[in-house]
Order: C-alpha cells, then structure tokens, then sequence
C-alpha cells in the first residue's frame, strides 16, 4: 500500500515538472557561453591568493557576521523551545523562518542603512524561527525518564534546563554546528545586496572579470566549509563569538529618525497613509495581486516544481559516489569532494555566476538549485546506504544500484527531498533579485522605486506561500509515512 502510494506521488511530481516546462524560460541567451565558461574554468584552476587583504577582510567579515547572527538566533530559538507549545508562538516562528535572509537584510538595509547591525539581524530572525522548532523537536526526543526523577514541585522550567536540555544536549550542540555551515553559506550571500561579505567581492571580481580572483574566494570559502571539523573546537567557540562582533566593520552610523519612519510611514500601505481610506486601499492591493503577486507566485511555483524534481534525480545519481557499496577510496574521496564544493556553494552565488555565462533565464536557476540541494540529499543518502546491508550474492554495478540499494533508501530519501521543498521555494523566490521573474523580483522593483508597502505585501505573500508549502509537505510525508532511516528489506 505505501510504495503503491509512494509511485503515485512520485509520478504525480514528475508530472507537474513536466507540465511545467512549456511555461517555462529556459533558454541560453548569451553569444558565446562556452568561451565565457572556459575564462571561468581557468580562473577556478589558476586561483590569485595574492590579494591577501581582499581576501582576508571577506572571510573574517564573512564568519564574523555568521557567527554572531547564529549565536543571537540560537539563543532566541532556545528561549522561544520554552513557550513552544502555545499555538502563537509556533505561527510566530513559523513566519519568521519562511522568510529569507535577503528579505530580511533587504528590510533592514532601508532603516538600518549599510550597517552590520542590519546583516546580524537578517540572519539572526529566521535562525530564531529555525532554532526554536528544530531544537523543540529534538528536546521532545529526548528520553522523558530523567525529568520524571524530578520532584513534581520543582517547576516546569526546572525540568526543562536539568534534565530535558542535557539529556539533548549532543544532538542540539550537532544540529547548531550544522545550522553554522547554514550561516556562512547565508553571510556569505548578503554581500551580493551591499553587505562586505564574500559575496561583495566576488560580485565585484565577477563583474570586471577577474575569474582568477574568483577563483581564490571560492577555494578558500570550500576549504573554510570543509575544514569546520578542524577549526570549530567546543573550547574555541566562546573565543570565536567574544570576538565576532569586533569584526563585524564600520558602518554608516543609524539615523533613528528614518528607523521610526521607516515602520510608523513607509510600509503603511499608501492608500492609508494618504487618508484614503479602505475604499482607496482595495484597488491598491488588487494592482498588486494582478500585477505582481500572481506573476510572481506562478512562476515561483514553475521554478520550484522543476528544481525540486531536478534535485531529486540528481541526488539519487550522485549519492553512488560516496557510497561504500560503489568503488574504492579513491573513488568516494573524488566524490566527497564533488559533493563539498555543491552543497556549500549557496544557490544565489550558483545561480549568479551560471547568469552570467547563460544568461537571464531560468535555466541558471534550476541547476543551481538542483546542485546545492543535490548534493546535500546526495551525501544523506550516501551515507544512509552505508547502512544497508547486502545478502550473499547480491548483485554488482547497476543491478545493486537499481534494484538492491536504490528500493531500500527510497522513502528516506523522498523524505529528505520533501524536506528542502519549502527552503527550495524560498530560494527560489530571492532569485529574483537576480533578474529572474519570482516574487523576489518584484521585491526588488518595489525597493528601487522607494515603495516599501508594496515590498512588504510582497513579502508576506512569499512567506505564506512558504508557509503553505511546508504544510503541504508535512501531510506529503505524513500520509507516506517517510522515516529518515533506510529499510532493511530487499
């Protein structure tokens, strides 16, 4: 019954992907995209470490941000896993987290200015939401017979912090460690909006052609990525977050009075600010939804579905790679290494860079997505095959791959992949700041022609629509009853 149930949702997810590519933009539109390719090649084979100073400052500014924005968002999430329970609170981190880092640093840069503060707290707020109900989920996990040993008038919050919180502690001490890969990934894109972070120089590398240079950020960002085992030791955390915030840079100062104005003026809708009224306001948010809204949501939904099917057969061709039942070391080491370099290249700096070899379409868009989250779900999977054990006899080559391994990390699979659907679409959304037209590009329209109203209406629409996706995936996994676990049955 389950796998029958399992073929119809995946066939009905091929089928919408399919359906979609008619509707869809995908076409190469530069002159010569290959001798653009190549340029890029060489400069990602012949790296320019010369530029120390251009270098140095990115990354320290780039962890810098990352660091302090995670460390805020985990400590407001682990106060916000106390009050879980209330319906309220759930919807609150539901919305903060649906909306991405960009919206917010977009958000902040209007009040706030070029200023850390306004990077600090773009990755902060969605961190928070993310924290609280990850950290929730695992502290409920967690074994219950300790806080029973508690007496009963010691108080909630009592068996909370000492028995609850230690019990959880390894998995939510793993989980931070990986949601702080999340942050550099996150600092590191802010710089493509104003911030100096990587993004800001590769941006500028980028745009006067200097793919050597790019080349260099690039390298030591995957080896900052691959080498955190290393450098993030429990005892250098506390060194690291006492010193973040002194190399967050210098900003321009805040003017407080455009911060009021910016919340108590500017995002009031116009039509209420004006004295309108709410006859004046119903045709406003009617242009809106006509003009902007459903463009925007319909062709989100066409990236989404696309890159989501798309990363789906891309992870189940890569996880052979790094897969203990597939070739010998050197093979897996290859791999590993092709999987590093997707999964910790953000899909704003894939998409960015493969727009300027392709083109504005979404073609760039759909690889990148695909990669990144490929190559995430690719080396889960991998690693869970690991765990599968082959009968006497078993098949070699693609018999084992097709019918003894791939049946058998199916279902964990589809869950991994319904789980990256709502951050695909919200990827997919600010990849419109690019050019591509998702809701993210109209996000940015309202922003440059100073019409922050419109630009919240915008965003709230993006952040329900998140919202409403990971409901859908929720009852998806639900009703197939995916475990992230592989089955031992052949």
């Amino acid at each position: 019954m389950l796998r029958s149930r399992t073929g119809v949702v995946t066939l009905t997810f091929i089928g919408i992907a399919l359906a979609c590519l008619p509707f869809a933009d995908l076409a190469v539109t530069t002159l010569n995209p290959w001798q653009e390719l190549q340029r890029l090649l060489k400069g990602l084979l012949t790296p320019d470490l010369t530029a120390t100073d251009a270098l140095l400052t990115a990354f320290t500014r780039t962890i810098a941000y990352a660091f302090t924005g995670v460390a805020l968002g985990a400590v407001a999430g682990f106060f916000l896993t106390t009050l879980f329970s209330s319906r309220l609170i759930r919807v609150f981190c539901a919305f903060i987290r649906s909306i991405h880092e960009i919206f917010w640093a977009l958000i902040f840069l209007q009040c706030l200015g070029i200023h850390p503060l306004s990077g600090v707290l773009a990755i902060a707020i969605p961190f928070a939401g993310i924290f609280a109900k990850v950290y929730s989920e695992i502290i409920d996990e967690a074994d219950p017979l300790p806080a029973r040993a508690i007496p009963k008038g010691s108080g909630r919050m009592a068996r909370y912090l000492f028995t609850q919180v230690p019990e959880a502690w390894p998995h939510l001490r793993t989980y931070t460690a990986y949601r702080l890969e999340c942050g550099l990934r996150s600092s590191a894109i802010l710089g493509f909006i104003g911030l100096p972070t990587l993004g800001f120089h590769l941006e500028a590398a980028f745009a006067q052609g200097f793919y050597s240079q790019v080349g260099a950020l690039l390298l030591v960002f995957y080896v900052l990525i691959a080498t955190m085992r290393l450098w993030l030791r429990p005892r250098l955390v506390p060194v690291y977050l006492v010193a973040a915030p002194f190399f967050l840079g210098e900003g321009m100062p805040i003017m407080w009075g455009n911060v009021t104005r910016f919340f108590t003026e500017d995002i009031v809708p116009h039509p209420l600010r004006n004295g309108e009224g709410w006859e004046g306001f119903q045709p406003w948010l009617m242009d809106i939804l006509a003009n902007q809204a459903l463009p925007g949501i319909w062709n989100t939904l066409l990236l989404t579905q696309m890159a989501l099917v798309a990363t789906g057969v891309l992870a189940l061709l890569a996880f052979p790679l790094i897969a203990t039942h597939f070739g010998g070391p050197v093979r897996r080491t290859s791999g590993h290494v092709l999987l590093v370099i997707a999964r910790s290249t953000p899909e704003y700096m894939l998409a960015y860079i493969l727009l300027q070899l392709w083109g504005p379409s979404m073609l760039p868009a759909v690889v990148a997505l695909a990669l990144h989250n490929g190559g995430i779900i690719g080396h889960l999977v991998g690693r869970m095959s690991d765990e599968v054990p082959l009968r006497k006899g078993a098949p070699t080559g693609f018999n084992r791959y097709a019918w003894e391994l791939v049946p058998r990390v199916y279902p964990p699979f589809l869950a991994f992949l319904f789980y990256r659907w709502e951050i695909i679409m919200r990827e997919t959304a600010i990849l419109g700041i690019l050019g591509i037209t998702t809701l993210g590009f109209y996000v940015e329209g309202a922003i440059q022609e100073i019409r922050f109203d419109r630009a919240m209406v915008l965003i709230l629409i993006t952040a329900l629509l998140n919202i409403g996706v990971d409901a859908l995936s929720r009852r998806i996994r639900a009703w197939l009853r995916l475990r992230t676990r592989p089955t031992c049955e052949a």
